[in-house]
């Protein structure tokens, strides 16, 4: 079935995410002690909930959405290319911008979201982050009611899994491993958080959300066994 899809049917994607404010101290009394609450199988005895707090941009009900990359295939005749394009600002103008696009140009039946481990991340934190802003969900992401077939969802760490549903294999790895060409990377997921509070870079890490977009294709197309991407066919829109 991979190799039957359409690529131009594919809208590829990737978020970034931080915490919902720079610091723990940050939170009102109830939210410390929610996040204690939330994070205490996760911490155990080694972190205390502030120490911790560097990492709720992992969690939708503590985070929120910086960047949304995404990209699709275009081709005309034999001329193929692969167009990005990222939302930014606040939360909410970039939440309405991404479903506008959704409702405008990925809103059939024929069309698919991919994401690298979008469905245990990206795909329920732009929902939960959507109901949170009070923006009624689009089709793509309105998941109730549908059977599993009928998730309009792409994963290539679940494509890559192949019914093993224990492992777990970053986007990183998985292009080392198939050969897809890394460019020079200044930032990891890591340093997300610090370049967006502290540096205020947002072109910084829309460059690094671009990126992974990007890769998430490559891969697709290494499992299609299909020809990668050049640099000339990656168009920025």
């Amino acid at each position: 079935m991979l190799y039957k899809l359409n690529l131009e049917h594919i809208l590829f994607l990737d978020i970034e995410t931080v915490p919902q404010h720079q610091y723990f101290t940050d939170l009102d009394e109830t939210g410390q002690h929610l996040w204690e609450q939330k994070t205490q199988y996760q911490r155990k005895d080694e972190f205390t909930a502030e120490e911790f707090y560097g990492r709720a941009g992992i969690w939708a009900e503590f985070g929120k959405i910086i960047c949304i990359s995404v990209g699709y295939f275009t081709h005309k005749g034999d001329i193929r290319s692969f167009r990005v394009t990222s939302f930014y600002g606040s939360e909410n103008k970039i939440l309405i911008e991404f479903k506008q696009l959704l409702q405008d140009h990925f809103n059939h039946a024929k069309h698919l979201l991919c994401a690298h481990n979008g469905k245990e991340f990206d795909f329920p934190y732009i929902a939960r982050r959507m109901v949170i802003n009070g923006i009624n969900l689009p089709y793509k992401l309105d998941l109730f009611g549908k059977k599993p077939w009928e998730v309009p969802h792409l994963d290539t760490m679940e494509l890559w899994k192949f019914g093993d549903y224990k492992h777990y294999t970053s986007l990183k790895l998985l292009s080392h491993i198939l050969g897809i060409p890394s460019p020079k990377e200044d930032m990891d997921g890591s340093m997300v958080k610090d370049v967006f509070y502290k540096e205020n870079d947002i072109d910084r890490i829309i460059a690094y959300c671009e990126l992974d977009v990007v890769t998430t294709a490559q891969v697709f197309l290494r499992m299609r066994n299909e020809e990668l991407l050049t640099d000339d066919e990656i168009k920025k829109v």
